[in-house]
């Protein structure tokens, strides 16, 4: 069993494998929310929409995840702006917004050219390269995301049945939205080092997924999304490792076959067993 051991005992990618088991935290508890709302399209836009962001800091030396934050933040407000006053709907604002912040990134690392290293780390991301400043920094964004998670869960769960049923119980439908797609981004944004702006939509939708079919509570489904994200961390580091392929699509690849075994073994879980039990009652499901 050394063989799992000895590529930990180098500190570069042990760090790495702390840093990615918190970004497994927070992609797990916030990719529960994002699977059961139905925000992929969202979590994927956001994460090319940091890119102008990204290019620009790298161009101008100033600190990457900044740049990228900056992005992120304003293309949420833009899409909320956009739906309100332009009287769009949500997933035309975001498809509109994702192609012209794209467009715009593209246009700003294509105008320089000493640009293809930095290029290549944004798309698919450098988890090797997490050093002591990006864990604490990794740290305080778990903490406070799952802190917002915590605060707002029965915002939440209402708000994922029905906003008029979450108005009327003076849940605040409007400021749970706002929040969850705040912690969207952050969580978009804490990724990006560790699988870059392509592959970070895999990790915040795949564990959550492939923990759906077994749990049968919120609060248990992103216990187990984040053992699974973490699980795909330290098993694509290890894959990396060995067969000298790319960290962070290595674990994105991982996630994704966790989810896809977790579909296949489901099924023939409960044919083994009892049928599955009725869905719980609303009222229920808001202390879930």
């Amino acid at each position: 069993m050394q063989w799992l051991t000895d590529p930990f005992s180098v500190s570069f990618v042990l760090r790495a494998l702390v840093g990615g088991a918190l970004v497994a935290v927070i992609c797990g508890v916030v990719g529960t929310w994002v699977v059961i709302r139905g925000m992929a399209f969202l979590g994927e836009a956001i994460g090319h929409g940091m890119l102008p962001g990204v290019a620009l800091a790298t161009v101008a030396g100033a600190p990457v995840m900044l740049g990228g934050a900056i992005s992120a933040i304003t293309m949420s407000a833009l899409i909320g702006v956009l739906q309100r006053r332009g009287r769009l709907s949500y997933d035309t604002s975001i498809g509109l917004l994702f192609v012209g912040m794209l467009s715009l990134g593209v246009i700003i690392v294509s105008h320089s050219r000493s640009f293809a290293t930095d290029a290549t780390a944004m798309l698919f991301g450098d988890i090797l390269a997490i050093d002591g400043h990006d864990l604490v920094t990794l740290i305080i964004v778990t903490v406070f995301a799952t802190s917002v998670a915590v605060v707002m869960h029965r915002n939440f769960v209402a708000l994922a049945f029905d906003a008029r049923i979450a108005q009327t119980l003076g849940l605040r439908p409007h400021l749970a939205q706002l929040a969850l797609v705040g912690l969207v981004t952050l969580a978009v944004v804490s990724s990006f080092q560790a699988v870059g702006s392509l592959l970070v939509v895999g990790l915040l939708l795949a564990p959550a997924v492939a923990a759906g079919p077994w749990t049968t509570t919120i609060p248990a489904r992103m216990l187990l999304a984040i053992a699974f994200g973490v699980l795909s961390v330290a098993t694509g580091l290890l894959c990396s490792w060995y067969a000298e392929t790319a960290a962070g699509a290595s674990i994105a690849a991982t996630a994704i076959v966790l989810a896809a075994a977790s579909g296949t073994l489901a099924p023939l879980r409960r044919g083994n067993k009892v049928p599955e039990r009725r869905p719980r009652t609303e009222p229920v499901a808001l202390d879930s």
